[in-house]
């Protein structure tokens, strides 16, 4: 989708994951990004070096920007950035709380001068509130926003394996960004945005959160069942690999008992008369359904799914996605010239290709972009 947004300024101070993750979507859409790194670098360059030398998380979010160091705490280079902000169209910034203003690099300040502008401040917990200053990563926020406590298993908690808050308040951050730019386009004004991981994912936890205040059924820690249907989740075949199996209606259930298990008995006992009851005798029917799949291997037992029209799913490990049949693939240039794949964006356009920009060097444009910015004679 690169070009969609030729012609268009993105600034963003930013750093780790959230706020990056925004204004990378803007950058493969064709906005030039300028990514304004303090002069050691966004931390994220040193998460690890597995990408081809670089950081996974650093190629992932930040190719096809340019990267400026500035120590905004000097004065000539905080008003350099306003510079910079004063002729952009978005403005994006993970600061801690209260340092953006504290620099003159707040959204109601530059606002005020740049009606025009889109400004998206990303924060832990939002402006407001009494732990708004509190530092926030993502785990912390799996933890704080309830995502942990029904991830795990039954005996105990467990974390989601990616950056989920991080991510989920980069989308939103950028789909708010995006909705602002179409906005602009009617009225000609820009605005204020604000997005914090917190809310973003407390947001994703809205089933679980209705389940809990009106229904007073907070779901179970279930690993990789269901916490609310069954049979759904993982099922292990007699050669110890796993299949993932999702049942949506009596209409399937009958059909799963009679073609794949060929226990017609099943459909028909008490215990497992609906899904109410088969979530409640979820260790009785889990047995009875490995009981029948111990004595076949899971390409066995897939061939059965499949010619039953029941959905399922392999249990992949990383090899296995990376040889996915399905998996689509995304060429980026690193920062030394180096050519890699990255698995590529969830959106296909038809008649369009994604081409992407090179991931930069640290402080690549600084010359280049402050002669661009400089202050004028």
């Amino acid at each position: 989708m690169a070009g969609d947004f030729d012609g268009l300024l993105v600034v963003a101070i930013e750093q780790a994951v959230a706020a990056p993750y925004a204004s990378g979507r803007l950058a493969d859409a064709g906005a030039r990004v300028i990514k304004v790194e303090r002069p050691e670098g966004d931390f994220a360059r040193g998460y690890d070096r597995l990408a081809a030398g670089e950081s996974a998380y650093f190629v992932w979010l930040n190719r096809g920007k340019q990267s400026i160091r500035l120590d905004l705490k000097d004065t000539g280079d905080a008003a350099l950035a306003r510079r910079m902000i004063g002729t952009a169209d978005v403005y994006i910034q993970n600061l801690i709380p209260g340092a953006a203003d504290r620099l003159g690099l707040g959204a109601a300040a530059l606002r005020a001068a740049h009606p025009r502008l889109i400004t998206c401040d990303i924060s832990g917990y939002g402006e407001d509130g009494p732990l708004s200053e509190l530092k926030a990563y993502d785990l912390l926020i799996q933890g704080e926003s309830g995502l942990a406590g029904i991830n795990g298993t039954a005996e105990e908690p467990g974390r989601v394996g990616v950056s989920v808050c991080d991510i989920a308040a980069g989308m939103t951050a950028f789909q708010a960004i995006v909705q602002a730019l179409y906005a602009r386009e009617r009225t000609g004004e820009g605005r204020a945005i604000q997005v914090s991981l917190f809310h973003a994912m407390a947001d994703w936890m809205n089933v679980p959160y209705l389940q809990a205040r009106y229904g007073g059924r907070p779901p179970a820690r279930s690993g990789l069942h269901h916490p609310s249907i069954s049979p759904y989740g993982l099922f292990r075949c007699g050669d110890g690999l796993g299949v993932l199996i999702s049942i949506q209606n009596e209409r399937e259930w009958q059909r799963f008992c009679q073609a794949v298990l060929g226990r017609p008995d099943l459909a028909a006992d008490p215990r497992f008369a609906d899904n109410p009851a088969r979530v409640a005798q979820r260790t009785a029917l889990t047995a009875a359904i490995e009981g029948v799949f111990a004595d076949l291997d899971r390409a066995a037992v897939i061939d059965r799914l499949t010619a039953a029209r029941i959905a399922y799913g392999r249990l992949s490990t990383l090899d296995d996605l990376i040889a996915h049949p399905q998996a689509r693939f995304l060429a980026v240039t690193l920062s030394d010239g180096q050519e890699i794949d990255c698995l590529a964006p969830g959106a296909v356009v038809t008649g369009r290709s994604d081409r992407v920009g090179p991931v930069p060097a640290l402080g690549q444009h600084d010359a280049a972009i402050r002669a661009e910015f400089a202050q004028p004679a």
